[in-house]
């Protein structure tokens, strides 16, 4: 699976995928010289919610590796222009596949006040309340996008536990029925009169 994202100066990309076992996703960025730019990737439901990754730049150099990662976070600056490749990889796996999710932002954010990078005076009470709301703002985005990935997995993992205890309950079930059944048949055997046998004596 090859995907192609198009992003300007401080985007971001946020992407929910399925990578099957025994695969790989691969995706492509186009990125000028000297552009910032963050992966966060975070396994959701699968295995033992872990996966590789791995970045290369425009030349085929590997600039990010890591094996059966559950979480992790890759900042770095474009040094040459040109198509970077992350991958996800779930090749070590032959039965489970698992749910990855990733942000990639792209670009230096801009400063929230136009004139904020040249300013020489200090900023006003209302310009350092739009910041301090601003910078709270982009924690509490953090904070849900966590939550919700926390809530996928325990919700993945309560799904996981009903049905086996479910099995298991159909199982004691049956189980305790057969038992059940033997118990009365052991009994009813104890119980039954035998018949005498036919044949009589001589004289």
């Amino acid at each position: 699976m090859l995907c192609a994202l198009q992003a300007g100066r401080a985007a971001g990309t946020e992407l929910t995928f399925e990578l099957p076992d025994s695969d790989k996703h691969c995706f492509h960025e186009e990125l000028e010289r000297g552009l910032k730019f963050t992966l966060d990737y975070q396994v959701v439901t699968g295995g033992h919610y872990d996966v590789d990754c791995y970045v290369e730049d425009p030349n085929g150099r590997t600039i990010y590796k890591e094996t059966k990662k559950r979480y992790d976070s890759f900042p770095h600056r474009a040094e040459i222009k040109g198509v970077y490749t992350f991958c996800f990889s779930n090749e070590f796996s032959t039965f489970s596949h698992k749910i990855v999710y990733f942000n990639f932002q792209v670009g230096d954010e801009p400063p929230i006040l136009p004139d904020m990078s040249n300013r020489v005076t200090a900023l006003t009470q209302m310009e350092s309340a739009c910041v301090t709301i601003h910078e709270a703002l982009k924690t509490v985005i953090d904070s849900q996008t966590h939550y919700r990935l926390r809530e996928a997995q325990d919700r993945n993992r309560a799904d996981d536990l009903n049905g086996r205890v479910s099995y298991w309950s159909v199982g004691e079930t049956i189980i305790l029925f057969v038992v059940s059944i033997g118990q009365v048949m052991l009994l009813k055997s104890f119980f039954t009169e035998k018949r005498p046998g036919s044949g009589g004596a001589g004289t």
